[in-house]
């Protein structure tokens, strides 16, 4: 492979080539959590969308499979190469290659890091609501290779809704130049919808149009205290309500991470003067200076409160006090890891069958794995729940790794029968695809075979993953 080495380092030159073993490739072998680890032939860091066209010819050439990674926040080990593979990092394309306000988009290649794709729509006077906790560092090739999710899915959808058009280098080194502006296009298939989730198995995303929004120059964060899970879909019914569906995010917190934000991550002290068994933060925004968000709040609160829904509340009445609310959200994430080891679960049900899932897995720990925590938490305004498992107190590491098998089919069996998905917004990758064979269909999994084989006959792209 010596001279793939050498043909890779004539497209992008030599200091974008790494080999696997080389000491620089260390940030671009591992996956976030460190489950997965491996040794690629080689890194490539291309510059542009002509260079990844030429390292992929060059890498059909040879035989060699490719593995496409942005800023390798994944989770489910989606990003990392086998050895003898290369790996193909977008990062070096970061521009913005426009900002059209009228059209109500933007253009930005697959290497920009989304909190800067958040700023250039902001410096432009409008709104990207793509967001995550690894904003700071996952790139938007990436996000929509994924179809990653966040906390503003209920109002604006997930990834695949930001984006009208793709550029893509295809498994043989074509590009696609689907970079579409349009918002109606009705004119066969919408082939961008094939490679966004697809986890780079079907191509390379180098560029994407997505769309951009007037920016919510004013918001008012809520954070509801109560002790009745049920409440919480009647709380988002009348959230929804009394917004005029202004309402962009929906977040659960239970008591135990409440606790263990407050123990573990300086700043993060419950705002309510009393501890609950459940708590909700959402959020009311909106572009218009005229519309009435106080009035929204305290009439949602009224209903709530009249229903007897809510124990506690409190309004932020200033960016500082917001700023602080959702540093709680963003903290028991962190927090969950100093409190011992866990098993996550990315998982969702319909919304209106949320609490059935968290009850019915608490019960059934309680049966199968007793002194397990369970540590609910997420996005239950589009279904979304986080549904993460702590080590017992009383119980060591080893038997808890032990136990995540029975962990795991015990979540899963419950999201299924409840007609949920394995799979939220963090992918399939490597972690999940066993889950693939197990619970999608013969048709589903025959279907996306087909396209896979009809797209990447060579079977080079991202092998390994998804299906």
């Amino acid at each position: 492979m010596t001279n793939l080495i050498e043909r890779l380092a004539s497209i992008v030159g030599g200091r974008y080539v790494l080999r696997g073993d080389h000491a620089d490739a260390e940030p671009y072998i591992s996956e976030a959590r460190g489950d997965y680890r491996s040794t690629p032939l080689a890194v490539v860091l291309p510059g542009s969308t002509d260079e990844v066209s030429g390292v992929v010819r060059a890498c059909v050439d040879a035989g060699a499979a490719i593995v496409p990674q942005g800023g390798n926040t994944g989770l489910c080990g989606g990003a990392v190469a086998r050895e003898g593979e290369v790996t193909v990092v977008l990062k070096r394309l970061d521009r913005v290659r426009e900002v059209d306000t009228l059209n109500g988009t933007m253009v930005v290649e697959a290497g920009c890091i989304l909190a800067d794709v958040q700023s250039a729509a902001r410096d432009a006077g409008r709104f990207f609501p793509l967001s995550l906790g690894a904003e700071g560092s996952c790139m938007i090739g990436g996000n929509l290779a994924t179809n990653a999710g966040g906390i503003n899915v209920l109002r604006y959808g997930n990834s695949r809704q930001q984006v009208l058009g793709l550029e893509v280098v295809l498994g043989d080194g074509r590009v696609w130049h689907g970079l579409n502006p349009l918002y109606k296009n009705n004119t066969g298939y919408d082939l961008k919808q094939l490679f966004i989730g697809a986890e780079g198995t079907l191509g390379i995303i180098t560029a994407a149009s997505v769309k951009i929004y007037p920016y919510p120059v004013r918001s008012r964060t809520i954070l509801l205290g109560f002790s009745r899970l049920g409440a919480c879909l009647e709380l988002l019914s009348l959230a929804r309500e009394e917004s005029g569906d202004q309402l962009s995010s929906f977040e659960l917190i239970p008591d135990i991470a409440m606790r263990a934000a407050a123990e573990h991550v300086e700043g993060c002290a419950n705002p309510l003067a009393d501890a609950h068994p459940w708590y909700i933060l959402c959020q009311f925004a909106t572009s218009s200076k005229v519309i009435p968000l106080d009035e929204m709040a305290e009439a949602f609160l009224e209903r709530a409160y009249e229903a007897g829904l809510l124990s506690d509340a409190i309004v932020t009445a200033s960016e500082a006090q917001e700023r602080s609310l959702w540093r709680i959200r963003e903290a028991i994430v962190a927090a969950q890891r100093m409190a011992g080891r866990s098993v996550s679960h990315d998982v969702s049900v319909p919304v209106s069958r949320v609490p059935e899932l968290i009850e019915r897995v608490t019960a059934a720990l309680e049966r199968v794995a007793p002194g397990v925590r369970p540590y609910p938490f997420g996005h239950i305004g589009d279904g979304n729940v986080h549904c993460n498992l702590l080590q017992p107190l009383d119980m060591n590491e080893a038997s808890f790794v032990a136990s995540k098998p029975l962990l795991r089919k015990t979540v899963y069996d419950i999201v299924l029968a409840l007609g949920g998905s394995f799979s939220a917004e963090h992918g399939v990758g490597l972690l999940k695809r066993e889950l693939m064979e197990a619970h999608k269909s013969p048709e589903e999994l025959s279907l996306m075979r087909a396209v896979r084989a009809a797209i990447d006959p060579g079977g080079l792209l991202n092998p390994g993953k998804v299906v």
